[in-house]
């Protein structure tokens, strides 16, 4: 007589009933593993500085943008996928045209990695993006879609332009410092030359600084010395360049300008610096200055020799009996 074969032992099928519920148990596994993939790209995307977005070219409409955006823009996501306009009106003005110039770019090439532009948040803060963009090669068809993601990069812009500062300004008076002075100078001269428009060198020497040094002291000096240079960059025009180029010595060049108007700008300089009131306890002291001024000729063939005149005219000013100007 033939054995009865218990269906539930090993190696065999279980009931309809059992596989149910162990496809169901399988299920449950596999929405709590998507869940937790879920929450583990949620929580990427939250804990990431830069907006991930896609954008329909056509149609001029945001697809998506991530969490990030609420945090640099300042404004809710729902609004920007509502209207591309949220995203391109906060654009700061001056740099407008150069962003939708360089998204535009990313039809021919494909890619544009070095868009750097400026945004204006919901509080009026300006912060810098690195916005860099693809084009989406995966779909087919006529639809373009531009996928990108937007860095926000203030703080290292805001390095760079302190680490710049630093390079090119002198520290005491936040005047250019020698080195950057003179870059910038030959490059007015190397543009006067090309274009045949004038230029104007001026040198600048307090007069008697070592006095004031010995009797008042170094900090007394770089007071003047503060107030001096601020004088000089009040004077100037927009456009002249400024700086200090040895201890008491200053330097300014006037592009487009010539050496009859250099002298009547030097004249206002010369009294407003006259004008400065000093005191060292119960002492008051006013300081004058000597100057040195010439113009471009076409005989100059470098920079260096404005520079001497203008150094020879200087000393010939404190041969003279100081507190006025020499041209050379």
């Amino acid at each position: 007589m033939a054995k009865t074969i218990d269906s539930t032992l090993p190696g065999n099928a279980p009931p309809a009933a059992a596989q149910t519920l162990l496809a169901l148990l399988h299920a449950q596994g596999e929405v709590a593993r998507l869940s937790e993939r879920e929450q583990l790209y949620s929580s990427l995307l939250d804990s990431v500085n830069a907006v991930l977005w896609a954008f329909d070219w056509e149609t001029r409409q945001v697809l998506y943008v991530s969490p990030a955006y609420e945090r640099i823009f300042g404004r809710p996501v729902s609004q920007v996928l509502a209207d591309y306009n949220e995203w391109r009106d906060s654009i700061y003005p001056d740099d407008l045209e150069y962003a939708e110039r360089s998204l535009a770019q990313v039809l021919l090439k494909g890619a544009v990695e070095d868009r750097e532009y400026r945004i204006l948040n919901a509080s009026g803060e300006v912060r810098w993006l690195s916005d860099k963009c693809y084009i989406n090669q995966q779909l087919e068809g006529d639809r373009v879609i531009i996928v990108g993601i937007a860095e926000d990069i203030t703080e290292k812009k805001q390095l760079e332009g302190e680490l710049h500062r630093l390079a090119t300004t002198d520290v005491l008076t936040q005047s250019s410092n020698r080195r950057h002075f003179f870059d910038c100078a030959q490059q007015a001269f190397d543009d006067a030359r090309e274009a045949g428009t004038p230029l104007a060198f001026l040198l600048l020497d307090i007069d008697d600084f070592k006095r004031i040094n010995d009797s008042y002291g170094h900090q007394e000096g770089d007071q003047v010395l503060q107030r001096i240079a601020d004088t000089g960059k009040a004077v100037l025009r927009r456009g002249d360049l400024f700086g200090r180029i040895g201890g008491e010595e200053f330097a300014a060049v006037f592009p487009g300008c010539t050496a009859q108007v250099a002298e009547q700008i030097a004249e206002r300089l010369q009294r407003e610096i006259q004008r400065l009131g000093f005191s060292h306890g119960d002492e008051a002291y006013n300081v004058t200055v000597s100057q040195g001024l010439t113009g471009l000729t076409d005989e100059d063939e470098v920079l260096d020799s404005l520079f001497a005149r203008a150094d020879a005219a200087m000393y010939q000013a404190k041969r003279q009996g100081k507190n006025q100007i020499v041209r050379g």
